[in-house]
Protein backbone atom coordinates (compact mmCIF):
# COMPACT_ATOMS: atom_id res chain seq x y z
CA UNK A 1 0.00 0.00 0.00
CA UNK A 2 2.81 2.22 0.52
CA UNK A 3 4.10 2.20 -2.88
CA UNK A 4 0.44 3.32 -4.11
CA UNK A 5 0.24 5.95 -1.71
CA UNK A 6 3.53 7.48 -3.07
CA UNK A 7 2.79 7.36 -6.69
CA UNK A 8 -0.72 8.59 -6.12
CA UNK A 9 1.11 11.56 -4.02
CA UNK A 10 3.63 11.82 -6.89
CA UNK A 11 0.82 12.28 -9.37
CA UNK A 12 -0.54 14.70 -7.31
CA UNK A 13 2.28 16.89 -7.15
CA UNK A 14 2.51 16.47 -10.77
CA UNK A 15 -0.83 18.05 -11.20
CA UNK A 16 -0.24 20.80 -8.72
CA UNK A 17 3.51 22.01 -10.78
CA UNK A 18 2.01 21.77 -13.95
CA UNK A 19 -1.44 23.16 -13.19
CA UNK A 20 -0.68 26.72 -15.01
CA UNK A 21 -0.17 24.71 -18.18
CA UNK A 22 -3.22 23.41 -20.61
CA UNK A 23 -3.99 20.09 -19.71
CA UNK A 24 -6.23 17.82 -22.14
CA UNK A 25 -8.45 15.56 -20.00
CA UNK A 26 -9.73 12.68 -21.54
CA UNK A 27 -11.34 9.09 -20.65
CA UNK A 28 -12.02 5.58 -22.13
CA UNK A 29 -14.46 2.81 -21.79
CA UNK A 30 -14.17 -0.80 -23.52
CA UNK A 31 -15.48 -4.24 -22.96
CA UNK A 32 -13.69 -7.30 -24.50
CA UNK A 33 -14.48 -10.93 -24.39
CA UNK A 34 -11.59 -11.60 -22.46
CA UNK A 35 -8.57 -9.23 -20.97
CA UNK A 36 -5.12 -10.64 -22.02
CA UNK A 37 -2.34 -9.17 -20.39
CA UNK A 38 0.76 -10.52 -22.24
CA UNK A 39 -0.91 -13.31 -23.38
CA UNK A 40 -2.65 -14.66 -20.56
CA UNK A 41 -6.18 -14.00 -19.59
CA UNK A 42 -6.58 -12.17 -16.75
CA UNK A 43 -10.25 -13.28 -16.30
CA UNK A 44 -10.38 -17.06 -17.14
CA UNK A 45 -11.29 -16.34 -20.91
CA UNK A 46 -14.55 -14.45 -19.75
CA UNK A 47 -15.82 -10.51 -20.60
CA UNK A 48 -14.36 -7.59 -19.07
CA UNK A 49 -15.70 -3.87 -18.61
CA UNK A 50 -12.67 -1.30 -18.94
CA UNK A 51 -11.76 1.83 -18.25
CA UNK A 52 -9.71 4.69 -17.52
CA UNK A 53 -9.13 9.08 -17.22
CA UNK A 54 -5.95 10.39 -18.20
CA UNK A 55 -4.60 14.07 -18.02
CA UNK A 56 -2.37 15.25 -20.71
CA UNK A 57 -0.08 18.30 -20.17
CA UNK A 58 0.86 20.72 -23.11
CA UNK A 59 4.67 19.97 -21.66
CA UNK A 60 4.04 16.45 -22.71
CA UNK A 61 3.72 15.39 -18.77
CA UNK A 62 0.35 12.90 -18.19
CA UNK A 63 -0.85 10.85 -15.95
CA UNK A 64 -3.81 8.90 -15.35
CA UNK A 65 -5.16 5.35 -13.94
CA UNK A 66 -6.81 2.83 -15.67
CA UNK A 67 -8.98 -0.61 -14.52
CA UNK A 68 -10.53 -3.60 -15.13
CA UNK A 69 -12.45 -6.89 -13.77
CA UNK A 70 -10.43 -9.77 -13.20
CA UNK A 71 -10.41 -13.06 -12.16
CA UNK A 72 -8.34 -12.80 -8.69
CA UNK A 73 -7.15 -10.70 -6.05
CA UNK A 74 -10.95 -9.89 -5.59
CA UNK A 75 -11.15 -9.49 -8.59
CA UNK A 76 -10.64 -5.71 -9.39
CA UNK A 77 -7.19 -4.23 -10.98
CA UNK A 78 -6.40 -0.54 -10.31
CA UNK A 79 -3.17 1.14 -12.69
CA UNK A 80 -1.59 4.45 -11.70
CA UNK A 81 0.67 5.64 -13.78
CA UNK A 82 2.99 8.73 -14.70
CA UNK A 83 5.03 9.75 -17.49
CA UNK A 84 6.61 11.65 -20.30
CA UNK A 85 5.88 11.63 -24.09
CA UNK A 86 7.47 13.85 -27.08
CA UNK A 87 7.59 14.17 -30.39
CA UNK A 88 11.85 14.18 -31.60
CA UNK A 89 10.61 14.95 -34.98
CA UNK A 90 7.82 14.00 -37.40
CA UNK A 91 8.80 10.67 -37.59
CA UNK A 92 10.39 9.58 -34.24
CA UNK A 93 8.46 10.49 -30.57
CA UNK A 94 9.66 8.70 -27.25
CA UNK A 95 7.77 8.19 -24.15
CA UNK A 96 8.83 6.93 -20.79
CA UNK A 97 7.29 6.47 -17.35
CA UNK A 98 6.20 4.95 -14.17
CA UNK A 99 3.10 2.56 -13.57
CA UNK A 100 2.00 0.84 -10.51
CA UNK A 101 -0.60 -2.49 -10.38
CA UNK A 102 -2.68 -2.25 -7.92
CA UNK A 103 -5.28 -5.23 -6.50
CA UNK A 104 -7.49 -2.93 -4.09
CA UNK A 105 -8.52 -5.59 -1.20
CA UNK A 106 -5.37 -7.92 -1.10
CA UNK A 107 -2.47 -8.04 0.37
CA UNK A 108 0.54 -5.84 -0.58
CA UNK A 109 2.62 -8.78 -2.23
CA UNK A 110 -0.23 -8.81 -5.07
CA UNK A 111 0.67 -5.15 -6.12
CA UNK A 112 3.75 -3.84 -7.99
CA UNK A 113 5.53 -2.12 -10.00
CA UNK A 114 7.23 -1.18 -13.34
CA UNK A 115 8.99 1.91 -15.59
CA UNK A 116 8.67 1.61 -19.16
CA UNK A 117 10.20 3.40 -22.39
CA UNK A 118 9.34 2.94 -26.03
CA UNK A 119 10.41 4.72 -28.83
CA UNK A 120 8.30 5.14 -32.37
CA UNK A 121 9.24 5.38 -36.14
CA UNK A 122 6.69 5.97 -37.87
CA UNK A 123 4.46 2.78 -37.85
CA UNK A 124 7.11 0.70 -35.69
CA UNK A 125 7.35 0.73 -31.98
CA UNK A 126 9.93 -1.28 -29.78
CA UNK A 127 9.53 -0.46 -26.01
CA UNK A 128 10.71 -2.61 -22.48
CA UNK A 129 9.37 -2.66 -19.06
CA UNK A 130 11.20 -3.40 -15.85
CA UNK A 131 10.10 -4.48 -12.13
CA UNK A 132 12.25 -5.13 -10.03
CA UNK A 133 9.59 -7.01 -7.91
CA UNK A 134 6.60 -8.57 -10.24
CA UNK A 135 3.68 -9.85 -9.03
CA UNK A 136 3.65 -11.90 -5.53
CA UNK A 137 7.03 -10.66 -5.37
CA UNK A 138 8.50 -13.73 -7.60
CA UNK A 139 11.42 -11.15 -8.71
CA UNK A 140 12.80 -9.76 -11.20
CA UNK A 141 11.31 -8.76 -14.79
CA UNK A 142 12.32 -7.73 -17.91
CA UNK A 143 9.71 -7.25 -20.63
CA UNK A 144 10.39 -6.40 -24.35
CA UNK A 145 8.37 -5.72 -27.15
CA UNK A 146 7.60 -4.37 -31.05
CA UNK A 147 5.32 -3.64 -32.52
CA UNK A 148 4.25 -2.04 -36.06
CA UNK A 149 0.49 -0.66 -37.26
CA UNK A 150 -0.27 0.48 -40.97
CA UNK A 151 -3.31 1.54 -41.85
CA UNK A 152 -6.04 0.05 -45.02
CA UNK A 153 -8.87 2.13 -46.45
CA UNK A 154 -12.65 2.85 -44.75
CA UNK A 155 -10.61 3.28 -41.45
CA UNK A 156 -9.66 -0.44 -41.03
CA UNK A 157 -5.95 -0.76 -39.64
CA UNK A 158 -4.14 -4.03 -38.66
CA UNK A 159 -1.76 -3.99 -35.28
CA UNK A 160 0.84 -6.61 -34.95
CA UNK A 161 2.79 -7.16 -31.51
CA UNK A 162 5.36 -9.62 -30.48
CA UNK A 163 6.66 -9.40 -26.55
CA UNK A 164 8.97 -11.39 -24.41
CA UNK A 165 9.24 -11.95 -20.93
CA UNK A 166 12.35 -12.44 -18.67
CA UNK A 167 11.77 -13.67 -15.66
CA UNK A 168 13.85 -14.11 -12.55
CA UNK A 169 12.19 -16.28 -10.88
CA UNK A 170 10.31 -19.85 -11.57
CA UNK A 171 9.71 -23.06 -10.16
CA UNK A 172 12.78 -24.24 -11.26
CA UNK A 173 15.19 -21.83 -9.63
CA UNK A 174 13.01 -20.35 -6.65
CA UNK A 175 14.36 -20.85 -3.55
CA UNK A 176 12.67 -22.64 -0.71
CA UNK A 177 9.98 -20.22 0.47
CA UNK A 178 10.25 -18.03 -2.48
CA UNK A 179 6.97 -17.77 -4.90
CA UNK A 180 7.52 -18.50 -8.16
CA UNK A 181 5.31 -16.86 -11.12
CA UNK A 182 5.33 -19.37 -13.97
CA UNK A 183 5.34 -22.92 -13.43
CA UNK A 184 6.86 -25.93 -14.93
CA UNK A 185 10.10 -24.74 -14.56
CA UNK A 186 9.20 -22.00 -16.76
CA UNK A 187 11.22 -18.98 -16.69
CA UNK A 188 10.43 -17.05 -19.94
CA UNK A 189 7.87 -16.82 -22.55
CA UNK A 190 6.75 -15.36 -25.82
CA UNK A 191 3.30 -13.48 -26.32
CA UNK A 192 2.54 -12.25 -29.56
CA UNK A 193 -1.01 -10.89 -31.29
CA UNK A 194 -2.22 -9.73 -34.52
CA UNK A 195 -5.85 -7.72 -34.73
CA UNK A 196 -7.88 -5.85 -37.12
CA UNK A 197 -8.75 -2.19 -35.98
CA UNK A 198 -12.47 -0.81 -37.37
CA UNK A 199 -13.40 3.06 -36.43
CA UNK A 200 -17.23 3.71 -36.74
CA UNK A 201 -19.49 6.20 -35.56
CA UNK A 202 -16.73 7.12 -32.66
CA UNK A 203 -16.79 3.64 -31.63
CA UNK A 204 -13.59 1.54 -31.84
CA UNK A 205 -13.94 -2.11 -33.00
CA UNK A 206 -10.73 -4.80 -32.67
CA UNK A 207 -10.59 -8.46 -33.76
CA UNK A 208 -7.31 -9.93 -32.56
CA UNK A 209 -6.07 -13.07 -31.76
CA UNK A 210 -3.32 -13.47 -29.05
CA UNK A 211 -1.70 -16.51 -27.97
CA UNK A 212 1.69 -17.24 -26.46
CA UNK A 213 4.26 -20.36 -26.19
CA UNK A 214 3.80 -21.58 -22.53
CA UNK A 215 2.46 -24.97 -22.77
CA UNK A 216 -0.51 -26.34 -19.76
CA UNK A 217 2.28 -27.03 -17.12
CA UNK A 218 3.86 -23.81 -17.59
CA UNK A 219 0.85 -21.79 -17.51
CA UNK A 220 -0.07 -22.40 -14.17
CA UNK A 221 -1.66 -26.21 -15.17
CA UNK A 222 -4.17 -24.33 -17.21
CA UNK A 223 -4.57 -24.49 -21.27
CA UNK A 224 -7.36 -22.06 -21.28
CA UNK A 225 -5.24 -19.47 -19.87
CA UNK A 226 -2.42 -19.03 -22.40
CA UNK A 227 -3.72 -20.68 -25.35
CA UNK A 228 -4.51 -19.29 -28.29
CA UNK A 229 -8.13 -17.30 -28.88
CA UNK A 230 -9.83 -14.51 -30.57
CA UNK A 231 -10.91 -11.80 -28.94
CA UNK A 232 -13.30 -9.09 -29.91
CA UNK A 233 -13.27 -5.07 -28.14
CA UNK A 234 -15.87 -2.31 -28.64
CA UNK A 235 -13.89 0.69 -27.34
CA UNK A 236 -15.21 4.47 -27.23
CA UNK A 237 -12.77 7.58 -25.96
CA UNK A 238 -15.08 10.32 -23.89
Amino acid sequence: MKRVINCVSAAALSLAAFSSQAAEISANVALTSDYKFRGISQTDTSPAIQGGFDVNFENGVYVGTWGSNVDFANSLELDYYIGYSTDLNEDVSIDVGYLYYDYPGTPDVDDYAEVYGSVSFKDFTLGVNYSDDYYLETGKLIYIYGGYEFALPEDFSVAIHYGFSDLDRSTQNAAPGENAFLTGGADSYADYNITLNKSYGGVDFSLGYYDTDLNKAECFDNDSLCDGSFIFTIAKSL
